[in-house]
């Protein structure tokens, strides 16, 4: 499993709607999915099968689309590397 991140920057009171529009068509596609609300913005930590997928992905015209579509900016996307290990003490939350 791979780990990837998306910043998108701005107001995040602006970007969470969006946000969670982009998230309600992906649902059922996700294994590891963390969104954090930062001061100018959010970063989405999102996991893929490998480096090769994310990078299709996140590349790819379909996701471009789907972000346009949500009302997000394109991201600033980051390969954070491989997992050696992902734990939730506890179901998903959100606030």
């Amino acid at each position: 499993m791979f780990l990837g991140a998306y910043h998108f920057d701005g107001d995040p009171a602006a970007l969470l709607p969006a946000y969670d529009k982009l998230l309600a068509a992906y649902a059922g596609d996700v294994d590891l999915h963390v969104c954090v609300v930062r001061g100018d913005g959010i970063t989405v930590f999102d996991a893929c099968p490998s480096a090769e997928q994310f990078r299709a992905f996140s590349g790819g015209a379909d996701f471009a689309a789907a972000l346009a579509g949500a009302g997000l900016p394109a991201p600033r996307t980051e390969e954070v590397g491989d997992v050696h290990v992902a734990r939730l003490r506890e179901e998903a939350t959100t606030s």
